[in-house]
Protein backbone atom coordinates (compact mmCIF):
# COMPACT_ATOMS: atom_id res chain seq x y z
CA UNK A 1 0.00 0.00 0.00
CA UNK A 2 2.53 2.40 0.57
CA UNK A 3 4.65 1.58 -2.09
CA UNK A 4 1.38 2.05 -4.82
CA UNK A 5 0.96 6.00 -2.58
CA UNK A 6 4.92 6.48 -3.00
CA UNK A 7 4.68 5.20 -6.92
CA UNK A 8 1.17 7.67 -7.53
CA UNK A 9 3.06 10.37 -6.00
CA UNK A 10 5.61 10.26 -8.76
CA UNK A 11 3.24 9.49 -11.39
CA UNK A 12 1.63 13.13 -9.86
CA UNK A 13 5.02 14.64 -10.21
CA UNK A 14 5.58 13.76 -13.78
CA UNK A 15 2.04 14.72 -14.73
CA UNK A 16 2.42 18.01 -12.47
CA UNK A 17 -1.18 17.29 -11.49
CA UNK A 18 -0.27 19.58 -8.24
CA UNK A 19 -3.59 18.97 -6.56
CA UNK A 20 -3.73 15.35 -6.91
CA UNK A 21 0.45 15.97 -5.54
CA UNK A 22 -0.55 18.12 -2.67
CA UNK A 23 -3.12 15.40 -1.74
CA UNK A 24 -0.45 12.09 -1.62
CA UNK A 25 1.98 14.36 0.06
CA UNK A 26 -0.45 15.27 2.62
CA UNK A 27 -1.43 11.30 2.91
CA UNK A 28 2.34 10.47 2.94
CA UNK A 29 3.76 12.82 5.54
CA UNK A 30 0.59 11.39 7.66
CA UNK A 31 1.63 7.67 7.10
CA UNK A 32 5.49 8.69 7.97
CA UNK A 33 4.20 10.47 10.88
CA UNK A 34 2.52 6.87 12.05
CA UNK A 35 5.56 4.86 11.03
CA UNK A 36 7.63 7.64 13.30
CA UNK A 37 5.16 6.78 16.48
CA UNK A 38 4.60 3.36 16.07
CA UNK A 39 8.62 2.94 15.47
CA UNK A 40 7.96 0.04 12.81
CA UNK A 41 7.12 0.24 9.03
CA UNK A 42 3.58 0.13 8.21
CA UNK A 43 1.52 -2.55 7.75
CA UNK A 44 -1.00 -2.73 4.98
CA UNK A 45 -3.72 -2.54 7.79
CA UNK A 46 -2.00 0.30 9.44
CA UNK A 47 -1.66 2.15 6.64
CA UNK A 48 -5.27 1.60 5.31
CA UNK A 49 -6.45 2.96 8.81
CA UNK A 50 -4.54 6.12 8.32
CA UNK A 51 -6.22 6.49 5.17
CA UNK A 52 -9.55 5.41 6.67
CA UNK A 53 -8.72 8.11 9.65
CA UNK A 54 -7.64 10.92 6.80
CA UNK A 55 -11.03 10.55 5.25
CA UNK A 56 -13.10 10.85 8.13
CA UNK A 57 -11.90 13.90 8.84
CA UNK A 58 -12.28 15.25 5.68
CA UNK A 59 -15.84 13.96 5.68
CA UNK A 60 -16.73 15.84 9.14
CA UNK A 61 -14.76 19.06 7.31
CA UNK A 62 -17.07 18.74 3.97
CA UNK A 63 -20.41 18.99 6.28
CA UNK A 64 -18.62 21.81 8.43
CA UNK A 65 -17.72 23.72 5.03
CA UNK A 66 -21.24 23.01 3.40
CA UNK A 67 -23.03 23.66 6.63
CA UNK A 68 -21.50 27.68 6.30
CA UNK A 69 -22.06 27.54 2.44
CA UNK A 70 -18.43 27.37 1.51
CA UNK A 71 -19.16 25.75 -1.56
CA UNK A 72 -15.09 26.31 -3.02
CA UNK A 73 -13.55 24.98 -0.13
CA UNK A 74 -16.30 21.87 -0.42
CA UNK A 75 -15.35 21.14 -3.85
CA UNK A 76 -11.72 20.35 -3.09
CA UNK A 77 -12.46 18.30 -0.33
CA UNK A 78 -14.84 16.28 -2.22
CA UNK A 79 -11.84 15.92 -4.71
CA UNK A 80 -9.64 15.12 -1.85
CA UNK A 81 -11.59 12.26 -0.84
CA UNK A 82 -11.95 10.73 -4.04
CA UNK A 83 -8.03 10.52 -4.22
CA UNK A 84 -7.98 9.03 -0.78
CA UNK A 85 -10.77 6.59 -1.03
CA UNK A 86 -9.17 5.16 -4.02
CA UNK A 87 -7.08 3.69 -1.69
CA UNK A 88 -9.65 2.39 0.62
CA UNK A 89 -11.34 -0.91 -0.51
CA UNK A 90 -14.65 -1.10 -1.44
CA UNK A 91 -17.21 -1.48 1.95
CA UNK A 92 -19.57 -3.62 3.17
CA UNK A 93 -23.15 -3.51 2.01
CA UNK A 94 -25.73 -3.41 4.89
CA UNK A 95 -26.70 -6.93 4.21
CA UNK A 96 -23.05 -8.03 4.17
CA UNK A 97 -21.86 -6.89 7.84
CA UNK A 98 -25.62 -7.57 8.97
CA UNK A 99 -24.84 -10.95 8.04
CA UNK A 100 -21.35 -11.35 9.98
CA UNK A 101 -22.63 -9.63 13.22
CA UNK A 102 -25.42 -12.14 13.57
CA UNK A 103 -22.52 -15.19 12.96
CA UNK A 104 -20.68 -13.58 15.60
CA UNK A 105 -23.78 -13.05 17.73
CA UNK A 106 -24.73 -17.01 17.06
CA UNK A 107 -20.87 -17.98 18.03
CA UNK A 108 -20.56 -15.43 21.33
CA UNK A 109 -24.05 -15.50 22.80
CA UNK A 110 -24.13 -11.74 24.39
CA UNK A 111 -27.03 -11.42 26.50
CA UNK A 112 -27.24 -7.80 27.37
CA UNK A 113 -25.55 -4.53 26.32
CA UNK A 114 -22.90 -5.16 28.76
CA UNK A 115 -21.46 -7.55 26.30
CA UNK A 116 -21.13 -5.27 22.86
CA UNK A 117 -17.53 -4.67 23.56
CA UNK A 118 -16.95 -8.35 23.19
CA UNK A 119 -19.42 -8.72 20.18
CA UNK A 120 -17.37 -5.07 18.59
CA UNK A 121 -14.02 -6.41 18.92
CA UNK A 122 -15.03 -10.03 17.13
CA UNK A 123 -17.01 -8.28 14.26
CA UNK A 124 -13.92 -5.37 13.78
CA UNK A 125 -11.34 -8.62 13.91
CA UNK A 126 -13.82 -9.66 10.78
CA UNK A 127 -14.16 -6.52 8.52
CA UNK A 128 -11.21 -4.46 9.34
CA UNK A 129 -10.87 -1.38 7.50
CA UNK A 130 -13.92 -2.42 5.16
CA UNK A 131 -16.35 -1.15 7.64
CA UNK A 132 -17.60 1.77 9.20
CA UNK A 133 -17.27 1.11 13.32
CA UNK A 134 -19.62 3.79 14.37
CA UNK A 135 -22.33 2.20 11.91
CA UNK A 136 -21.16 -1.47 13.11
CA UNK A 137 -21.37 -0.14 16.58
CA UNK A 138 -25.19 1.58 15.97
CA UNK A 139 -25.87 -2.16 14.13
CA UNK A 140 -24.89 -4.12 17.51
CA UNK A 141 -26.74 -1.42 19.97
CA UNK A 142 -29.84 -1.97 18.31
CA UNK A 143 -29.73 -5.72 18.00
CA UNK A 144 -28.61 -6.21 21.87
CA UNK A 145 -31.11 -3.61 22.89
CA UNK A 146 -33.74 -5.92 20.96
CA UNK A 147 -33.29 -9.26 22.53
Amino acid sequence: MYNKIKEDLLNAMKEQDKFKLSVLRMLKSALQAEEINLKHELTDDEALNIIKKQVKIRTASLEEYKSYNRIDLAENLEKELTILKSYLPEDLSIEELNKIIDEKFDSIKPESIKDMGRVIKEVSSVVGTRADMSLVSKIIKEKLMNM
